[in-house]
């Protein structure tokens, strides 16, 4: 679902119904499908602005989604927030962000509200190899592990931030080490593969849950496109991106495992067609929904 969604929102960005920034989730799919399988009803999500594909993984309806996309009265944010901006109270999806890092604090205190009110829940934050670099992200680290709250720090390691690669621009390419210095446990993991990706978020989710605090997950996966739909991504070479798409393309690692196990690959045509057929009426809704009416430049607005 997400793989398809992705590349029908970069078809409609191309034929300018999408508009603004765009950041395509193309290859890092198996990262936010394992870690959702690893939680329940109840726990909380939140994310940066690559954040298409952790919407529909929280169980968000394709149609709203591609409706805010497109800027239209029938998306998440009734066509206000765009691409970075969507939300669901009722999936516990607490949004993508535009600014770094940002995410990061702010699921840090959705955290503390798992706690607090002690429901058990605990909070998937989601940030990019770029973002683990920013301030907020140790003052929140230092506050996760100080109150032990039940937070997962999962870092998407896709290999560059916007177009530098995480080599040049962090002195130790081992971010899952990065809560050493509060005591955070952390852990290496592909990222391209789903199982290893539950596996992994298993163990965070039950230590987390169990109130030992945090946990960091560095999930090294791969995007295909570039870091916005505007980007050239000429910081890399053609062959690396072929190499890791006939290699190590999670989606189809999945359905070769699916095949060895006896599946028919035409259940799996069928279920690619049943997809197709879902983002296909998703793209139709979002270009018949209405554009909001001026009137709602008004609304929503915080004013002091």
């Amino acid at each position: 679902m997400i793989r398809r969604f992705e590349e029908k929102a970069g078809q409609l960005y191309g034929m300018g119904l999408i508009g603004g920034f765009c950041h395509l989730y193309i290859g890092q799919e198996a990262v936010v499908t394992g870690m959702q399988a690893a939680i329940r009803k109840g726990d909380s999500v939140i994310t940066s602005y690559r954040d298409h594909g952790h919407m529909l993984a929280c169980g968000m309806d394709p149609k709203g989604v591609m409706a805010e996309l497109a800027g239209r009265e029938g998306g998440y944010s009734g066509g206000k927030g765009g691409s970075m901006h969507m939300f669901s109270m009722e999936e516990r999806f607490f949004g993508g962000h535009g600014i770094v890092a940002a995410q990061v604090p702010l699921g840090t205190g959705i955290a503390f509200a798992h706690k607090y009110q002690q429901d058990g829940g605990v909070c998937l934050t989601y940030l990019g190899d770029g973002a683990v670099n920013q301030g907020q992200v140790y003052e929140s680290f230092n506050m996760a592990e100080l109150w032990e709250l039940p937070v997962i720090y999962v870092i998407e390691n896709n290999k560059y931030g916007m177009g530098t690669s995480v080599e040049r621009a962090s002195s130790t390419v081992e971010l899952h080490l990065r809560g050493t210095a509060h005591g955070i446990p952390g852990e290496a993991v592909d990222g391209m593969d789903v199982l290893a990706v539950k596996a992994a978020g298993d163990k965070a989710v039950a230590h987390a849950r169990d109130g030992k605090g945090s946990y960091i997950l560095d999930m090294k996966t791969y995007r295909y496109r570039g870091h916005s739909m505007s980007d050239p991504a000429k910081y890399r070479s053609r062959e690396e991106v072929r190499k890791m798409r006939e290699e190590r393309d999670p989606i189809e690692r999945v359905k070769t495992r699916l095949m060895e196990n006896g599946v028919e690959e035409d259940v799996l045509k069928d279920i690619d067609k049943g997809i197709r057929k879902v983002v296909n009426e998703a793209a139709e809704f979002a270009q018949n929904s209405p554009e909001p009416d001026p009137s709602e430049l008004y609304t929503d607005v915080l004013a002091a």
